[in-house]
């Protein structure tokens, strides 16, 4: 019994091993005034490359793990565009960079090397990129790298934070992967840290928005709530709002802050198809007020990307973080289309 015992023990802990040495992830690309340092972690060692602040864009790269740095600048987007020909829109990540690159392709956003393709269009990215799954820094820096190709090509990938970006730049670590908890062992830093204002994803995710008006459609990763329609709040008091207080330990928050921070703000709400539910008329009112036609929302998963309300509210989060399958939405020409891993179409 006791042998049995100490090869369970030795086959637990072993296996343990194994799995934080295959570790892989990166890189975590931290700007200092002088010298810009870069970390990997490969097969569960910490790698670094140092070099100086790029004047040129620049490719970077160890153990199979890529980044293309732009010297562009970081500013937050603006938050409404008019006469977007082609819109598409995906969320709920959550880690699964195979799927985004597959559907992103089979779409016509990307080509197969994953750059875009897109031309003038505008793709929105409705939140949670971060947690559950094992390629978080992948899709990161995907999206990063399309967000400049993007506006090169005159188009814009709008990247809307969702309450896991803000789960993990606050440290509430609680749907992380297995493989970040060992990422920050080994390189001996927190998420929030890694995630930081002095490093390159940090800076870039941190000047997110947490919502955007494209055309006649709103985009948010949960919902606006009806109250805001009563409190007379607009879109740019909103974001304001909520991206001035993102990381809470920096300045506390208070008054609308707090409460747009809560359940009943735009990361969280689900009252468009939850209890207590917001009825037509709230739903009506709230497109009245910010003068839209169309709410698109992440957050609570659906089976595929559906319409509700007469497509007054959609919801795009169509389960991608199973790992398993994925849709995302595109609008052309005033029409809505499902987009499918196959590259087929379905009108919403």
């Amino acid at each position: 019994m006791r042998v049995l015992l100490a090869v369970l023990l030795l086959l637990l802990y072993g296996c343990g091993e194994q799995i934080e040495s295959e570790v892989s992830d990166g890189p975590y690309v931290f700007k200092l005034p002088q010298q810009w340092q870069a970390f990997w972690v490969c097969e569960g060692v910490k790698k670094e490359y140092r070099f100086s602040p790029p004047q040129t864009p620049m490719s970077i790269e160890k153990c199979g793990y890529v980044a293309n740095i732009s010297v562009g600048s970081v500013e937050r987007p603006e938050l409404i565009y008019d006469d977007v020909a082609k819109i598409a829109a995906i969320s709920d990540i959550h880690g699964q960079a195979g799927i985004l690159r597959s559907l992103l392709a089979a779409q016509g956003i990307t080509d197969y090397q994953g750059n875009w393709n897109f031309s003038d269009g505008h793709l929105v990215v409705v939140g949670d990129v971060f947690d559950r799954g094992p390629q978080q820094t992948e899709s990161l820096w995907l999206l990063y790298e399309l967000d400049f190709q993007a506006r090169a090509a005159g188009g814009r990938v709008h990247y809307l934070l969702g309450n896991h970006e803000v789960m993990v730049l606050n440290n509430d670590l609680r749907y992380l992967h297995d493989k970040y908890q060992t990422v920050q062992s080994v390189l001996g830093r927190s998420l929030p840290e890694l995630y930081g204002k002095n490093t390159v994803l940090g800076q870039w995710l941190q000047s997110r928005n947490v919502l955007v008006k494209i055309n006649d459609m709103l985009f948010t990763h949960g919902g606006l709530h009806p109250d805001l329609v009563t409190q007379s709040k607009t879109l740019s008091d909103i974001n304001q709002e909520f991206t001035g207080n993102l990381i809470e330990g920096q300045q506390e928050r208070h008054g609308f802050a707090r409460y747009l921070h809560k359940s009943d703000g735009p990361v969280w709400y689900r009252g468009y198809f939850r209890e207590p539910q917001a009825t037509k008329a709230q739903l009506d009112g709230l497109l009245e007020h910010f003068n839209v036609h169309h709410i698109v929302v992440g957050h609570t998963t659906q089976n595929e990307v559906t319409g509700y309300f007469d497509n007054k509210v959609i919801a795009v989060d169509a389960g991608i973080k199973r790992g398993k399958t994925g849709e995302m939405l595109l609008v052309e020409k005033q029409l809505f289309f499902r987009g499918l891993l196959d590259g087929s179409r379905l009108v919403l």
